[in-house]
């Protein structure tokens, strides 16, 4: 009996690294002619390994995949990794260089709704995350059928089974990690999730090592405190790496065909929410992170993700300047940067935002769902769209389709910061999440969305 270990088994590797040239730009078509006539299948479209085992095809694959390395994207003087040659492309050169922190004091008038901001933001965060939780894989039209089904299209509040006939539920599964605890009629508090995970863990991270942590640092957080079997696709690759003696920032590169997946973005938040009205230190901060899995696009997102939540968490910007503030320190002939910008300027211009997803679809539905440009756009879009309003955000997010628990989770903590306290944030929204948390991680399983507000205002504050 074979184990499948997902994300990571090389003969699982090469369809997904095949899908990743296509889409940067290398010429592989002898390459993948040659895995093909041995029999190897493309890439999975939503797991992490093949439906049939080949390990008979390990030897060819590990070759490929080396192979596959040396060769280079036309796209790299665009979308570039190295932090000094963003730095050269980006519109404002000094977007990307860490001043002094700002002195924060909560007897200061400008400084008290801080804690409340990011009391919210870590609510919104999870109400958004929990709302995609049961529909992660699944197609949009399936998403639409379902909630359709239980009167609840357009989205307004969270999936159930409900009135759903039983031939429909057949048909379109809910995700089967999470729906036994993410349905309205089955939710107790805030389940285990990747997506609230690493928040914990860039909590962990900051406490540990302080503001000037490096790249090394997350790796050995990781190793300590994060379980292997809780990562997934590049963290999963990166986690493998390390273990066999791969160090960064080769960890990012070494047999990793998910680099541009949305895996860094999502760890980006904790980093928008330490440097409170600083766009350019969130962004400086969260690319030492994000070089630990990820490579260009990847990059690009979690830039993106925490300059604009750094701007949210000032407390001044509205949501529009916010994005603007997070485009800034992209490249912008990158593929992510005109991705974001094509969300934007799509929901400005369509106010029926189905309609806005339909073209996001047409547009970028040729990515893998977990890539990081076509969830950029519709993250982008759908804070454009809800204009602040907290429910419309979440919704608009998650109603999209993709990296449905991703979007939801990073448009809540947008939303929430924009809403400034928690109990400006619909009760249907938290009262289920009962301020607790459940998790894998050493010492925060069941701990508060309060007490964790408490915490990151702490490292918001330290010098």
């Amino acid at each position: 009996m074979n184990l499948r270990v997902t994300w990571v088994q090389p003969e699982d590797l090469v369809g997904h690294e095949l899908r990743q040239a296509a889409e940067d730009g290398r010429d592989v078509a002898a390459i993948a002619a040659r895995w093909r006539a041995a029999g190897g299948h493309p890439a999975p479209s939503t797991a992490g390994a093949s439906a049939t085992p080949r390990p008979d095809l390990r030897p060819l694959a590990e070759t490929l995949l080396d192979d596959l390395a040396t060769l280079p994207s036309p796209l790299t003087p665009h979308e570039p990794t190295a932090l000094p040659a963003i730095q050269a492309l980006v519109p404002h050169p000094l977007s990307l260089s860490r001043g002094a922190p700002r002195a924060l004091r909560e007897d200061h008038p400008e400084d008290r709704p801080l804690r409340d901001r990011l009391h919210a933001a870590w609510l919104g965060r999870a109400a958004g995350c929990l709302l995609g939780k049961p529909v992660e894989k699944l197609p949009l039209p399936a998403i639409r059928a379902l909630a359709r089904a239980a009167g609840n299209w357009p989205l307004t509040t969270w999936f159930t089974e409900t009135g759903v006939p039983a031939d429909l539920l057949a048909a379109h599964p809910w995700n089967r990690r999470s729906a036994a605890t993410s349905l309205a009629e089955n939710i107790d508090g805030m389940p285990e999730d990747d997506d609230l995970n690493y928040p914990l863990l860039n909590l962990l991270l900051l406490q540990r090592y302080g503001r000037g942590f490096a790249t090394a640092d997350v790796a050995r957080l990781w190793l300590d405190e994060l379980p292997a079997g809780r990562t997934f696709t590049a963290e999963r690759v990166a986690y493998r790496n390390l273990l066999d003696g791969i160090e960064p920032p080769l960890t990012a590169v070494h047999r990793n065909p998910f680099r541009e997946w949305i895996g860094a973005q999502i760890r980006a938040d904790v980093h928008g929410w330490t440097n409170p009205g600083d766009p350019g230190a969130a962004a400086e901060q969260a690319y030492r992170d994000a070089a630990l899995t990820h490579t260009a696009n990847g990059v690009h997102g979690a830039l993106f993700v925490a300059a604009t939540i750094a701007a949210a968490t000032g407390g001044t910007a509205d949501v529009h300047r916010a994005l603007a503030a997070g485009l800034a320190v992209v490249p912008p002939r990158s593929r992510l940067a005109r991705a974001v910008r094509l969300g934007i300027e799509t929901a400005r211009t369509t106010p029926d935002f189905d309609t806005v997803v339909d073209r996001l679809h047409t547009a970028l539905g040729g990515y893998h769902w977990v890539h990081a440009v076509p969830n950029s756009a519709l993250l982008a879009a759908a804070l454009t769209h809800g204009d602040g309003d907290f429910s419309r955000t979440i919704c608009a997010a998650v109603s999209g389709g993709w990296d449905t628990d991703s979007n939801g989770a990073t448009a809540g903590s947008v939303a929430g910061l924009l809403a400034g306290h928690p109990d400006r944030l619909p009760e249907r929204w938290t009262s289920p999440l009962k301020n607790r948390l459940s998790t894998s991680i050493p010492s925060f399983d069941g701990i508060g969305f309060d007490t964790l507000a408490e915490l990151t205002y702490q490292e918001a504050v330290r010098p």
